[in-house]
């Protein structure tokens, strides 16, 4: 004798049920939502409401609530219904005003808007200034820096400098060369300040300079490993120096592409004739005002921020034995970097940066 009112038959088509599976094994959703798609699979393989709740630990009662929702409203039904609030206190006409006066205006004397500065102008509140420039991604203290290449082969380098990441030559090893110059060995004043619970690091602000460095460095596009030289200059002297270290590591039975910027020592005679004496030496240079196509570039970045900008050196030669260790250390489990752009989707970006800067009429 079965007792209480009969439910009501759930029944899925085929898709419903792989998007409710899909749902239950996604690591992105809400757990709640997860749970909810697995009380309406185990519903449509016909158990009740009373084993259902038992197997998730749910009250029966839940487990009858979003049954119910889903037999009215189905997939749409499992996700939460807007939540009854208090009034909007801004209006429509205030977040327009102040979206209008954060874009295309600027205050006196002043070259961008706070939230105080413009909270006091529109009268509206600082934490009203913040959640509307968060919620459309406004942030007038900031600046994000560029340089649009003049060089007439722009399209040509990058497409030959991109086939190089992405189709690679075989027999052949490709290099990105660059040097970071005028590294300085900076002595702190006073000892360091170690971190501790509930405080960062302290350094002082004075320091006795020691010297500086260059760091010529060759990345190996396909290993990720790093080939690196300290000298005293960077002269096209050095350059060729560098050059000389890198022929005597690659195996003479590979070619050898050289991706290098615009510097001058680069491109000075002597390493001309060095290259053109070399047959299975390649060179590639970047487009102007292009250095960010040399993966080099990248490493630089992190050898920065690991081992010079917050290290302490007692003299030029610890400062090269620390970026020596640094490299040593880095090359024992260094992975290429992964290049995902295009040359077409590099030009897009360059058209529509193009579109933009015509837009602003300068």
């Amino acid at each position: 004798m079965t007792l209480g009112r009969p439910l009501v038959r759930l029944t899925l088509s085929e898709s419903e049920r792989e998007e409710l599976i899909s749902i239950t094994r996604s690591r992105s959703l809400p757990q709640s939502l997860a749970t909810r798609a697995r009380i309406v699979l185990l519903a449509a393989d016909g158990e009740n409401n009373t084993d259902i709740a038992e197997r998730l630990e749910l009250s029966k009662p839940t487990v009858g609530i979003w049954r119910k929702r889903y037999l009215v409203q189905r997939l749409a039904g499992l996700y939460d219904e807007p939540r009854p609030g208090g009034p909007r206190s801004v209006r429509d006409e205030q977040v327009a005003t102040l979206l209008r006066k954060t874009l295309k205006t600027k205050p006196k004397g002043g070259t961008h808007w706070s939230c105080r500065t413009i909270a006091a102008e529109t009268k509206l509140s600082k934490s009203t200034v913040q959640r509307v420039w968060k919620a459309f991604g406004l942030q007038p203290h900031r600046q994000k820096n560029f340089k649009i290449s003049t060089d007439p082969f722009f399209v040509e380098k990058v497409r030959d400098i991109v086939g190089l990441y992405l189709n690679p030559p075989d027999h052949a090893v490709v290099l990105c060369v660059d040097e970071k110059s005028q590294i300085q060995a900076l002595d702190r004043t006073q000892p360091t300040l170690p971190m501790g619970l509930g405080y960062v690091e302290g350094v002082t602000h004075g320091y006795i300079r020691h010297g500086t460095t260059t760091l010529f460095a060759a990345l190996d596009v396909a290993s990720g490993r790093v080939l690196t030289k300290c000298k005293q200059r960077h002269r096209h002297q050095e350059f060729l120096g560098f050059l000389r270290e890198i022929d005597a590591a690659v195996p003479k039975k590979l070619d050898v592409h050289l991706i290098v910027d615009n510097y001058a020592t680069h491109k000075h005679a002597s390493v001309r004739r060095w290259i053109a004496a070399r047959p299975r030496f390649h060179i590639h240079f970047t487009p102007t005002y292009s250095s960010w196509l040399n993966q080099v570039e990248i490493w630089f970045n992190i050898i920065t921020q690991k081992a010079i900008r917050r290290g302490t050196f007692k003299s030029v030669r610890d400062l090269i034995d620390k970026i020596e260790t640094f490299v040593k250390n880095y090359n024992r489990k260094c992975l290429p970097f992964e290049w995902t752009a295009t040359p077409d989707s590099i030009f897009d970006k360059l058209e529509r940066l193009s579109k933009a800067i015509a837009g602003t009429g300068h």
